[in-house]
């Protein structure tokens, strides 16, 4: 603050390092016209002591982006989204970029919203992290905000579902789910039982349906009220185990599709007086940090999620806008651990 008690201006700080404004701004907000490096180091100097905080928008303008990068996730306490936040902000520390995170709650609404305001802040990038819904009117409305960013020169990335006129980094869901699926097979579960979150949610959908696959790949089958949807969240994955083992109490193998949802089921095992991985095998899908501080450790499938905003920060700042968008598809893992033990097979 200057002694006035106002925010110090550009010119008290050109006036103290005895430069002309337009050389403190080269120095301060980046140009493409230089200053010297005694000059830069004297000004930059002079702002710190003054107390002076440079206007991102002036230094987007001298530089011809922003040097912010928005991203938009769908809960910042689910660890999913964290650990890719995580990433993000590796990403962006690298490139010399300032993240700005919102979360939108699970909520279409809030989502579009949230992007109608980094809109108006001009970032360099928009990075959205969650999963796709199917018959979502509000997702027309979302690529009509994301394509007009576009148009002004913003890029625009999606950790999701393609097809997209975007950029997307993609985990192999289905895939990932299928593998699983024939492990569990393998390791003698014969009874099976699906907990998920909303199917309309594409990433619900293809675990799901990738699960399914690798049951019927492996010759066992799936009852009808053998699959559960619940909330998308550690409750969801406690009141969708309850609601399983009413329906069909005799399933011996268990398949959450996260690990909050799987951690949350096996408390529900518990208090039905049940031992997670004893009587009943449980397994997830993300392999979040948490899943080997539980007991039993979770079987899971392996999903590289801050590596996958690194990589979204790395299509974000490609300098080639006039590509076609590309599809990085992520590819998944299964670890075995603890809650889901080789179990004998009854006899036919």
């Amino acid at each position: 603050m200057s002694a006035k008690g106002q925010p110090v201006t550009l010119g008290e700080v050109a006036k103290a390092a005895g430069v002309s404004i337009a050389t403190a701004s080269r120095a301060i907000n980046g140009s493409t016209r230089r200053v010297s490096e005694d000059i830069r180091k004297r000004v930059q100097e002079t702002a710190d002591r003054l107390g002076y905080l440079p206007n991102l928008s002036a230094q987007a303008v001298a530089k011809g982006a922003s040097s912010t990068v928005a991203v938009v996730v769908s809960d910042i306490a689910d660890p999913f989204f964290s650990a890719i936040a995580a990433g993000v902000m590796r990403g962006a520390n690298e490139a010399g970029l300032v993240v700005t995170l919102a979360a939108a709650d699970h909520t279409p609404q809030n989502e579009l919203d949230i992007v109608r305001t980094f809109r108006s802040q001009r970032p360099r990038a928009i990075i959205l992290s969650g999963s796709r819904s199917v018959a979502d009117p509000n997702q027309a409305l979302l690529d009509e905000q994301l394509e007009a960013f576009a148009s002004t020169g913003g890029k625009v990335v999606l950790i999701s579902q393609s097809p997209s006129p975007f950029d997307v980094v993609e985990l192999a869901n289905r895939e990932g789910a299928r593998e699983l699926a024939r492990v569990l097979v393998e390791r003698g579960g014969q009874r099976f039982g699906i907990v998920t979150g909303p199917q309309r949610l594409m990433t619900n959908r293809d675990r799901v349906a990738g699960f399914r696959e690798g049951l019927e790949e492996s010759g066992t089958s799936l009852e009808t009220d053998a699959v559960v949807e619940a909330e998308f969240s550690r409750d969801g994955g406690y009141t969708g185990l309850r609601t399983l083992l009413s329906r069909v109490p005799e399933v011996d193998t268990i398949f959450a599709t996260s690990d909050v949802m799987a951690i949350g089921a096996m408390t529900a095992l518990r208090d039905l007086g049940k031992t997670p991985g004893k009587d009943i095998s449980i397994a997830g899908f993300d392999d979040i940090d948490t899943a080997r501080d539980v007991t039993p450790t979770l079987t899971t499938v392996v999903a590289p999620l801050a590596d996958m905003g690194y990589r979204a920060v790395k299509l974000a700042i490609d300098p080639d806008a006039a590509r076609d968008p590309q599809v990085l598809k992520v590819n998944t893992s299964v670890i075995v651990r603890e809650s889901t033990p080789v179990r004998e097979r009854a006899s036919a």
